[in-house]
């Protein structure tokens, strides 16, 4: 399979009618401008993952009616779906008739149903289960899937509706609400299934977030799993570009809403967008370059609102005019832990001790600081932390310090100048710091500091670099 741009468009991008036909747009141009076959990815209209978790919790909670109740919140998520179907079908583009207008809201009422059932019957055992819940947040891409199946069809890009359930080829373990993929599964089915709609000449429009188990059970890949569903199909049918459409113009040098003078980086490596990402970058989703570094799949970061804009490529190679640094992220409300060691003669075993805590409570961490009889780790998921104090107790002194923030300097060029540190700390001034990190790979310079003073942070180092 040759040839073929993976493209991905976000919640933002699928919000509404508007934003839809855009995409249909954007869509066409690709076709227009030949040599490439594109496969389309979508999440869920923004707002409406967030919408269907209220109705999962208010129907756990036993709330069906009222005004907070789970089946009002259904309804009126029903209505945004139908009312946007109609406004789709209102185009006068002639691509369609009322049967197809038709089809298209039965599928959404009959969807809709489905959620019904599965909303009573959390309802009734009073129970939410990650099972059910991956069932349930998982409609919010399979009812977008139509709405942009159904553009492309009034758009005269495809004959009927094109829409391809990612169910039947993203297969994933049982850990709902985190799937991890079976790449080898994906890879066979992806290739057979997407590719029997391409050699249909359709464009085959699919789910981003969701996949399902081999027993056929409705998993998703975790919050931002579309950018990261995007990198796994383009790995499996060997994309040429994976492309990532959203409401910005690409990867920019730091946070727009703490430097309003950030500007985009037209090119960086897989290294620099990962390190970016992990460490807050909200563009991108960390695990997203994972599947395409693997592969050499070059992926762009592209705003839906502005397909003229070149956005941001990200491949193997930095970008040739890229300074020692190419940007500057920043993890907000972050906690601390410091742990000393009580047994300062029996040293040995001490960080394999610390690190297995971690692990048994299933808790990442971000950044890590050491001595022998010392460790400082950085959470940004606290939900264990004081079962987390509690099993460190038993050999350590814990403390625990929230309300801190992570900022990164990150480029491929940093270690070929040793003076960048120094430059870093001289440009921060006054503001203190509680860590400081440098990766193994010298491409970032990472260091912890308070949550108020991040902003400030931010603003004297951008303006230091860029």
């Amino acid at each position: 399979m040759e040839n073929i741009v993976v493209m991905k468009f976000g919640g933002t991008s699928v919000q509404d009618a508007d934003a839809i036909r855009r995409v249909a747009q954007i869509v066409a141009g690709v076709l227009k401008a030949g040599g490439r076959l594109p496969v389309v990815i979508v999440s869920a209209m923004a707002l409406v993952t967030d919408g269907l978790l209220s109705v999962a919790n208010s129907a756990k909670a036993g709330t069906l009616e009222g005004s907070a109740g789970a089946l009002t919140h259904l309804q009126q998520l029903q209505t945004r779906h139908l009312s946007t179907a109609r406004n789709l079908f209102d185009t006068r583009s002639g691509g369609f008739t009322q049967a197809d207008l038709a089809r298209v809201e039965a599928a959404i009422y009959e969807r809709f149903a489905e959620l019904e059932r599965l909303v009573r019957s959390v309802a009734e055992l009073g129970e939410l289960t990650p099972r059910t819940q991956d069932a349930i947040v998982s409609m919010g891409e399979r009812l977008s899937s139509l709405l942009v199946a159904a553009a492309f069809q009034i758009h005269r890009i495809n004959r009927g509706l094109v829409e391809v359930d990612a169910r039947s080829f993203m297969v994933t373990d049982d850990q709902f609400g985190s799937a991890h993929p079976n790449m080898d599964e994906i890879n066979r089915y992806a290739n057979t299934v997407l590719h029997s709609v391409i050699q249909s000449h359709a464009v085959p429009v699919t789910q981003g977030f969701i996949g399902a188990t081999m027993e056929r059970h409705t998993t998703t890949l975790g919050r931002g799993g579309s950018d990261y569903s995007a990198a796994i199909i383009g790995a499996a049918i060997g994309a040429e570009e994976i492309q990532i459409w959203t409401d910005v113009n690409g990867m920019l040098t730091a946070d727009p809403r703490i430097v309003p003078n950030a500007r985009v980086v037209p090119q960086m490596s897989f290294g620099e967008a990962s390190e970016l990402a992990y460490f807050g970058a909200k563009v991108l989703h960390p695990s997203t370059i994972l599947p395409a570094v693997k592969k050499g799949i070059p992926v762009r970061i592209l705003n839906s609102l502005r397909p003229e804009q070149p956005g941001t490529l990200i491949s193997n190679e930095a970008g040739s005019s890229n300074g020692p640094i190419t940007g500057i992220s920043c993890k907000r409300n972050v906690t601390v832990v410091d742990i000393t060691s009580t047994r300062m003669l029996d040293a040995h075993g001490f960080l394999a001790e610390v690190f297995e805590v971690f692990k048994r409570f299933k808790t990442a961490i971000d950044v890590v600081t050491t001595s022998e009889v010392s460790v400082s780790v950085t959470l940004d998921d606290v939900r264990a932390v004081e079962m987390i104090r509690e099993a460190l107790a038993g050999f350590a002194e814990v403390q625990v310090v929230p309300e801190m923030a992570i900022i990164s300097v990150v480029g491929e060029k940093l270690h070929d100048d040793p003076t960048i540190p120094a430059q870093v700390l001289t440009a921060l001034g006054n503001i203190p710091l509680k860590l400081v990190s440098q990766a193994a790979s010298r491409r970032n310079f990472t260091f912890v500091l308070r949550d108020d003073d991040a902003p400030t942070a931010m603003v004297r180092l951008h303006d230091r670099f860029f």
